[in-house]
């Protein structure tokens, strides 16, 4: 059965198909292969035993829960936890679902996802596109016993006011306040009209403060790549202060020079990223490590890379684009690479490779 599993899946032959489909179109059938996965247990323990690597060297403890390894897939793929037990079988260590907001909502007018193979990246305009917390919630009860740690990236409805916006927040904190991991406060979505503009001290102090009343869970702000280093550096500090677990750098950008033919709507994800990414998350990074759980995300397509941002003081590394341009053997090949990086420069473990950059 192994050999017709391996046919059947080979992501180079599929990949010619879906990549002849609508983006979207293309999402909803990986979305339904991954439930296949789940209810199919001779495919899970397959694509358990080639992805998923559990090695020792690999393994840390963050938020008081096991993370087996440090590959995460990143917010905006399940936004609804419809695919949490999948994801071992893919072989991440954890997963972030959501955005998820209050109220369900459909999310901005198709067009709204694009393909930039050339330069293997993506351009979304998805806004927030999800069933919404009570959805989600009865989804998180279902697998309520699954050792597996899942974040909850968190976002306003597109309708509610700026000037409200901290009620969807509380609403949300209220809902997931006993589930998952750990909470993300996104407000760094492009894709929802005055998001970004809560990116400042007074929204990310009073947001902290309504989270660390409600829930005892771990809260993390996510940021976007398109701000000065120097004010990023100020609101990453201003959360911790305020009493974040953690930074999590960066979010997609709305940098378009950076790609040859890019929409006009958007933010842009993938290899074009990456460097900007890392540009921002290291200068976090060099004021940030040591105090408080710092994940990178953004244009992470290989262990090289992966590598790099652990180095620079990552202790979590998210994937999503790479996803798609690569499959799903992608994730258990980058911890495999990575466990010959780290036993390279003569660490035991990954936790003495974290940050070994700013030593």
């Amino acid at each position: 059965m192994g050999e017709d599993i391996v046919s059947f899946f080979n992501y180079d032959n599929l990949k010619k198909i879906m990549f002849k489909l609508e983006p979207e179109c293309a999402h909803t059938i990986a979305g339904i292969g991954l439930k296949f996965i789940t209810i199919c247990p001779p495919l899970n323990s397959y694509m358990l035993k080639q992805n998923f690597v559990n090695s020792e060297i690999l393994k840390q403890n963050i938020f008081g829960t096991t993370f087996h390894n440090p590959i995460g897939l990143a917010a905006g793929f399940d936004k609804n936890g419809d695919y949490i037990k999948a994801m071992p079988a893919l072989g991440f260590g954890f997963t972030e679902i959501g955005t998820v907001t209050p109220k369900p909502q459909h999310g901005n007018p198709k067009p709204r996802l694009f393909r930039l193979i050339d330069e293997k990246s993506i351009q979304n305009a998805m806004g927030f596109n999800n069933k919404g917390s009570y959805n989600m919630l009865k989804n998180l009860k279902k697998v309520e016993f699954f050792n597996y740690p899942i974040g909850i990236n968190i976002g306003k409805n597109k309708l509610t006011p700026e000037i409200e916006a901290i009620s969807d927040y509380e609403k949300l904190f209220r809902a997931f306040k006993n589930y998952g991991t750990y909470i993300v406060i996104n407000i760094s979505s492009p894709n929802t009209p005055g998001l970004r503009d809560l990116q400042n001290e007074k929204f990310i102090q009073e947001v902290f403060k309504v989270g660390k009343s409600i829930t005892k869970k771990p809260i993390l702000l996510k940021i976007a790549p398109d701000m000065e280093a120097k004010d990023a550096i100020t609101l990453c500090k201003v959360a911790v202060d305020a009493g974040a677990s953690g930074i999590i750098a960066t979010n997609t950008t709305i940098d378009y020079s950076l790609s040859k033919e890019p929409k006009d709507i958007g933010g842009i994800s993938g290899e074009l990223l990456k460097e900007k990414s890392f540009k921002l998350f290291d200068a976090i990074a060099n004021e940030l490590f040591g105090k408080t759980i710092l994940i990178s995300v953004g244009g992470v397509s290989d262990a090289k890379e992966a590598y790099r941002r652990i180095k620079a003081g990552a202790s979590l590394v998210q994937i999503y684009t790479a996803l798609i341009y690569k499959g799903p053997s992608l994730v258990g090949n980058i911890n495999r690479e990575l466990i010959k990086l780290i036993k390279k420069d003569g660490f035991t473990s990954i936790t003495e490779a974290i940050g070994s950059d700013r030593r």
